[in-house]
């Protein structure tokens, strides 16, 4: 059986150091979950993570046993907030909203999640219930490879919108959104390597 590596056959998931990158993101399907506030001290938002990472894997135990297995995506996430510049420029994460996310197959469904929660019910996850399965239609996107802290993206950002855009005659048209393709609980913050999407017209 082959397992798919969406990492390496998706070229919506590589990007450069760096250097600001036009892409077309087919659409695609995401485990979801949402919450707001600070990820740093928010209670929530580790508690949502654990709930997705622990569906993903349970889909993709059930998907394998059907003939279709996978290497579970990374951890992805929409972040806004209502006044933007507390976002971009001043960084004040606790006014942040954000939707914490997994990509899925296009053969996962609604019912196969239903079977996944029910298997992990005896973990007793907090946000179980709060897990969704939703499209997203990105389309045309900037986005670049940040290696650093996810504290200092600030200044790349910057240079996105005030800079990218703005040369190129682009208008942001949806959520910022992070790929993360490091695990922090392993690597350094200077070494993480984020992919910085912001979906444009």
């Amino acid at each position: 059986m082959t397992k798919v590596d969406f990492k390496k056959t998706m070229s919506s998931y590589r990007a450069k150091r760096d250097q600001f990158e036009i892409v077309e993101v087919p659409n695609m399907q995401y485990l979801m979950v949402d919450g707001y506030g600070d990820p740093n001290v928010e209670p929530s938002y580790p508690e949502a993570v654990e709930a997705l990472f622990t569906v993903a894997y349970a889909l993709k135990f059930a998907s394998k046993q059907l003939g279709n297995d996978y290497v579970v995506p990374p951890l992805e996430g929409l972040w806004w907030a209502e006044d933007m510049s507390k976002f971009s420029t001043e960084r004040d994460k606790s006014s942040w909203s954000w939707t914490m996310m997994i990509m899925a197959p296009e053969w996962i469904d609604s019912a196969m999640l239903a079977t996944a929660k029910a298997r992990v019910t005896k973990k007793k996850l907090a946000r179980l219930d709060d897990l969704r399965l939703d499209p997203l239609a990105e389309g045309t996107c900037v986005q670049v490879l940040h290696v650093g802290s996810y504290d200092d993206e600030g200044p790349i950002l910057a240079r996105m919108h005030d800079e990218f855009l703005v040369e190129n005659q682009l208008e942001p048209t949806g959520k910022h959104h992070e790929i993360y393709l490091s695990d922090p609980r392993r690597v350094v913050p200077e070494k993480l390597r984020t992919i910085l999407r912001q979906p444009v017209r």
